[in-house]
This record gives C-alpha cells, sequence and structure tokens, in this order.
C-alpha cells in the first residue's frame, strides 16, 4: 500500500464539514397560510357569519344583512444572520465553507419563523380599526392539563372543540407536539393497534396523523406559568405568516474586514392569529 494514503485520508477528513444535530429549517411554515405583503405592517382581512331573512309577505321590501366585518393585525420584524470567512480560513480548511455557512444561516431563519408562529399562537393578537385592541386566546382554547402528559382524551376533545366551532373539514389540522407527547401516546393502545391507527406507529416508533390530525415534532414550544408544554392544535387558515422579505442569501467580500468573505442571510416576517377558534392550546405534564 503506497505510503501516500495516509496523507489522503487526512485531506478527505478535513474536506468534510457536519452539522451537528439541530432542526434543520421551517417546521410550521407549510402549516399555515402564508401572503406577501409590502410595508410594516399588515392586516388579515375577516367576515363573520350572517343569517338569512325570512320573507313574511309578497312584494317586501329587500332586507339589508350587514356582514360582520373584523381585522388582525401583524407588525414586521427584521431579522439578520452573518458570518465571516477568512482567506486564511479557508488555507487551512482545504475547502470553502460558503456553502454550509449558508446551509447553517437557513437553518437558523427558519427556526426563527417557527417561533414566531408559535409565539402569535400562544400570545395576544391584536385587532381592532387600526389594530389597537389586544386580544389573548379565549380561555375555551385552551384544554387544561389535568396532571397528564398528551392522552387520547386531550386529543378527543381538540377535535371536539374543531367540530364544534363549525371549522371546514376541508381544512388541514396539524398538532405541533414535543418528543414528550409522542412518547406519551405511543403508549397507549389506540396509537400502536393497527385497529385504531395506521401501523407506521408501531414500524417507525412515529405519529403521522390520527384523529384528523396531521402531527409535528417541534421541540421549540413554549411552557405555561406552571410549567406545561404547551402544544398547539391548529388549521392552516387559522395562523397568518406575512412575509414582508422571504429569506434571501448574499455572499461577498468585505473591504472594511480585509475582504473577508460574509456569508449573510436576512428576512422581515410577522404572524398572528387570524382565527381564535380555529387554535388551541393543550397543556401537557412532562
Amino acid at each position: 500500500m503506497s505510503v501516500q494514503i495516509t496523507t489522503a485520508f487526512v485531506e478527505q477528513y478535513k474536506s468534510n464539514v457536519f452539522h451537528l444535530a439541530q432542526q434543520k429549517g421551517s417546521k410550521l411554515r407549510d402549516a399555515v397560510r402564508t401572503e406577501s405583503i409590502v410595508g410594516k405592517s399588515h392586516f388579515f382581512e375577516r367576515i363573520g357569519s350572517t343569517a338569512a331573512v325570512k320573507r313574511t309577505s309578497r312584494h317586501a321590501d329587500t332586507p339589508r344583512v350587514d356582514t360582520p366585518h373584523s381585522r388582525r393585525k401583524v407588525t414586521m420584524d427584521d431579522y439578520d444572520w452573518a458570518d465571516l470567512i477568512d482567506d486564511s480560513d479557508k488555507v487551512r480548511l482545504l475547502i470553502s465553507p460558503q456553502s454550509e455557512y449558508a446551509k447553517a444561516g437557513a437553518y437558523a431563519m427558519g427556526r426563527t419563523m417557527d417561533d414566531v408562529i408559535i409565539a402569535a399562537a400562544t400570545g395576544n393578537a391584536f385587532g381592532g380599526v387600526s389594530g389597537g385592541s389586544t386580544i389573548g386566546l379565549p380561555a375555551g382554547q385552551k384544554i387544561a392539563h389535568g396532571s397528564t402528559g398528551l392522552t387520547i382524551a386531550k386529543l378527543i376533545s381538540a377535535k371536539e372543540k374543531l367540530d364544534a366551532a363549525n371549522v371546514d373539514p376541508d381544512e388541514a389540522r396539524t398538532l405541533v407536539c414535543s418528543a414528550k407527547q409522542i412518547s406519551d401516546l405511543l403508549g397507549t393502545t389506540q396509537i400502536t393497534s393497527s385497529d385504531f391507527n395506521s401501523v407506521k406507529a408501531l414500524v417507525q416508533g412515529d405519529i403521522d396523523t390520527f384523529m384528523g390530525f396531521r402531527f409535528i415534532r417541534s421541540e421549540r414550544l413554549g411552557t405555561d406559568s406552571n410549567g406545561n408544554r404547551q402544544v398547539l392544535a391548529f388549521t392552516n387558515t387559522s395562523m397568518g405568516l406575512a412575509l414582508g422579505k422571504d429569506i434571501q442569501t448574499k455572499i461577498s467580500e468585505r473591504a472594511d474586514k480585509n475582504y473577508s468573505t460574509q456569508v449573510y442571510l436576512c428576512m422581515t416576517i410577522g404572524a398572528t392569529r387570524v382565527e381564535d377558534e380555529k387554535v388551541l392550546e393543550i397543556a401537557c405534564t412532562e
């Protein structure tokens, strides 16, 4: 064997870059409605339900039905990510890490996008003509922890609340939970039995869909004041993600940094609850 083979090993080892375990990008973007907007803020316009008027005589006056209008305001925020690559770094690494830095930045931006959506789901929304009214998630949209994790009973309650609110059955329903809640459910017969659910839960140790909800695992969910995990259930029209500027990447030299290469990413986004009746917070003990 050639004595030069060890040199090849070293070079090959140094020319590989591995991203450590992390959430790679956004998991929730495709689960909510998105709108491209221009400006510092945006309004999601809403129209409420109306009722027909019974005609009681011939040639009666045409009734006027006042269709209720309301709106939810979302304010845009700017986000940036940047890192520098010195020319000497490229020599030592034997590679140019520009593309890997760009990936790392895109992953970070995607995670931030999820954080913005989650905060909007559990936090205050803003309504009124100018968006000056603060609206918290109603108590009726919260399912108590009951000193338990995520249970079948809580899923049934979540489904019942959405059905009772006349949520369109054609709207995609999503349930966002952490690994702990997945473990809670995998310990129940209804989840792991093919009589109740698909066999995927048994084969892969994962849950794809159950009781009409598509499950998305996220380790970025917050906790309430009692330390309970705030699991979320919502439909694809319940949350609004406004994109003032989608994720953009720029790679260029910085003359003020000895011509180091800068990898720069930016975005301008905001999110809000568009319709409270389609958003549920499920408290789960961990």
